[in-house]
């Protein structure tokens, strides 16, 4: 009789701890008058049963390496995530639920880890939560394999997640799906809040597929419970899919949008407030007291404080046995604590490569040159290609790739999935312990522009290998010559945009790149070679870190000034000196990124770009849009608004202009003015 009633207690405390989570979120949508009630209402209990039962972690450090993570992909459903937070323990305090949605809360219409204790990756944009978990579990994978040694189980964790039936209409999860089957992640466990609502109406009006099948031929592991308040059934998925060690998981749950409200399983409950009086209603129904709002029981509080305490006691055990691992493996264990504090190993970069003018190449094989020295100092980067690698110049020579069985190597197949790869590097990154990259042609970099974005926003040291990057492409044709791309990606806040003019700047951009620990680097390079500057006779490449810098100067002030990037800074080099010969009097800048640039103070760019000079001329490959900027009302661009041509790169650099003869000319135009 006394385990019957302990059992009822418990089943009591259950559901008023999911009613709990149920309103708090919804009472957030109300007092806000804006956000999603419907998902929290539905999947309260699938929250309540993975975080009380089964996830670990620790309120008091939110970035515990050995946590397990917690991914919330249907970032519309945010106010769920904000109570859990509240609820079991972390630095998220009751008036920041009261002021969901309002200017400088913590608790922002979609989830932002930058700004939120406890919140992993940043996500509301359908499928890239997703994609980000993959990442999460790919990191996890890596580190495990390479560091853990017997007896030390130092990494090993799971990465859990709630998905929604828009996340799986999303391309980008499909990528992300298709690849982590074949990768075999099987500590990546992901619950589907299966509800057949979206905005709009009932998904049947769009998406009638057999989703566990579709997930079954990726080679996942897929489960369904048909109750969402079962939270028993729920348990025993969730210990089915941690079970199955060699597939991720999907766990479609079967809920009702809404539950609980007179809207209940419509479509109008799911991106709009229940109103007070439907709000009043669902309260009475679930039993819930409908005159108290932002409330919470004290058994309740104190219910879901014990798991974040059982959380810290893991960290600690945790710690000792890092301790004794660090005593036990010196190397690994300073290796560990140097990637999770975000830093280099001392004189990684010792062994970057310098090159000659004898050196001819293209920025991309001078980057594959340089990523290879780096991987040999830094263990922990880890990076590949959307099936581009030997056009990207990546590393794959001698070195098993990244696949179940061999965790511990660095080059990663992402196959043909530029969007999915975006995604996954975001989630990588945001586990650290790992520095990302990479790459694809910069036609491509549209494909994954949700992603860079997002990237961006949290201030993810991510790197880009963006190559192939102008009409010097040649036969390929117009539809992978990118134009507009480069200012494209330099209106995106907070990414770094580099186009290195020969080998030695590329050297340099990487070094940026690697020294940058918030905000992803992209990498802007050419197919065809490029001379080498003479480093004797110009200025260091090492310049580059201020975004743009005197490469070759005239005597005395300037009478034009050009501003090139990338394989263009040879025209107006080559432009500079016959001008020398008619005594006109040129200033060369290359300016590689102009973020960089502009970080700089007024009076070094006053230096660079004289306010008294101008009479300038930038050079580039691409449109002329926002260059003006640089080069003021009485300048000019020589660059292409529109789309180019098919045929040899050279021939089509000289049929949009792009010549030392036409440099010259369009200056000696602008000096006589």
């Amino acid at each position: 009789m006394a385990n019957q009633n302990t059992t009822e207690t418990l089943t009591q405390l259950d559901e008023l701890s999911i009613n709990t989570i149920r309103f708090l979120s919804a009472d957030m949508v109300q007092k806000a008058n804006s956000g999603h009630p419907g998902l929290p209402l539905g999947a309260a209990p699938m929250a309540y049963v993975l975080w009380s039962r089964f996830l670990r972690f620790n309120p008091q450090d939110p970035h515990w390496q050995n946590r397990d993570r917690f991914i919330l992909s249907a970032g519309h459903g945010s106010a769920l995530l904000y109570s859990l937070l509240h609820l079991y323990g972390y630095d998220l305090p009751m008036s920041e639920l009261e002021n969901f949605r309002q200017i400088g809360s913590k608790t922002p219409g979609h989830p932002e880890s930058m700004l939120t204790p406890g919140i992993e990756v940043t996500t509301g944009p359908l499928g890239q939560g997703f994609g980000n978990g993959v990442g999460v579990a790919m990191a996890e994978a890596f580190l495990a394999a390479k560091y853990n040694r017997p007896d030390f189980n130092l990494i090993d964790h799971y990465t859990y997640g709630i998905v929604s039936d828009g996340d799986l209409m999303e391309g980008v999860a499909a990528e992300a799906a298709s690849l982590a089957g074949h990768l075999k992640l099987g500590k990546l466990i992901f619950l589907y809040d299966d509800n057949d609502i979206s905005l709009d109406g009932p998904t049947s009006l769009a998406f009638t597929e057999d989703v566990l099948a579709r997930f079954e031929a990726y080679g996942w592991h897929t489960q369904r419970v048909t109750d969402g308040n079962d939270i028993e059934a729920i348990d025993q998925a969730i210990r089915a899919a941690q079970a199955e060690t060699e597939k991720p998981s999907l766990i479609s749950v079967k809920t009702i949008i809404g539950y609980g409200s007179p809207l209940q399983g419509t479509s109008k409950v799911h991106g709009n407030p229940l109103g007070e009086e439907n709000l009043k209603k669902a309260k009475e129904t679930l039993g819930w007291d409908p005159g108290k709002s932002f409330y919470v029981p004290n058994e309740v509080r104190d219910h879901l404080l014990e798991p974040g305490q059982q959380g810290a006691q893991l960290q600690a055990k945790w710690q000792r046995l890092f301790d004794e691992y660090t005593k036990k493996f010196t190397q690994e264990g300073e290796e560990l604590r140097l990637t999770y504090n975000g830093e280099l190993p001392q004189g990684w970069d010792a062994d970057l490569p310098v090159f000659t003018p004898a050196d001819s190449m293209a920025t991309r094989q001078a980057s594959g040159k340089t990523l290879e020295a780096i991987k040999k100092t830094v263990p922990w980067i880890i990076g590949g290609s959307a099936d581009l690698a030997s056009s990207n110049e990546m590393p794959t020579k001698g070195e098993v790739s990244f696949q179940p069985g061999s965790y511990d190597h660095s080059n990663i197949w992402f196959g043909v999935r530029e969007h999915g790869m975006g995604s996954i590097l975001n989630g990588m990154a945001s586990h650290r312990g790992v520095r990302v990259y990479g790459g694809t042609f910069l036609t491509f970099s549209d494909y994954m522009r949700g992603a860079i974005r997002l990237a961006a926003l949290t201030e993810a040291p991510v790197t880009y290998v963006f190559t192939h990057d102008s009409i010097a492409l040649g036969e390929d044709g117009p539809t992978h010559q990118p134009v507009e791309h480069v200012t494209a990606l330099r209106t995106i806040p907070n990414l770094t945009v580099i186009r290195p003019a020969d080998a030695n700047e590329t050297v340099e951009a990487w070094r940026v790149a690697m020294t940058r620990m918030k905000g992803p680097v992209a990498l802007i390079l050419t197919r065809q070679k490029l001379p080498t500057f003479d480093r004797n006779k110009y200025a260091p490449a090492r310049d580059l870190e201020k975004g743009a810098y005197i490469l070759s100067d005239a005597v005395g002030t300037p009478d034009v000034i050009f501003i090139g990037t990338g394989s263009e800074v040879q025209l107006a080099l080559g432009a500079q000196a016959e001008l020398a010969k008619e005594n006109i009097k040129a200033r060369v800048v290359s300016m590689p990124s102009w973020e960089l640039f502009d970080q700089q103070d007024q009076a070094y760019r006053d230096a660079v770009l004289p306010p008294a000079v101008r009479k300038r001329i930038a050079v580039e490959a691409g449109i002329t849009l926002a260059w003006y900027r640089y080069v003021g009302t009485e300048g000019e661009v020589i660059g292409i608004d529109r789309y180019g041509e098919s045929g040899p790169g050279e021939k089509v650099l000289e049929e949009f202009g792009f010549t030392v003869a036409n440099v010259c000319e369009k200056a000696r135009a602008l000096v006589k003015q």
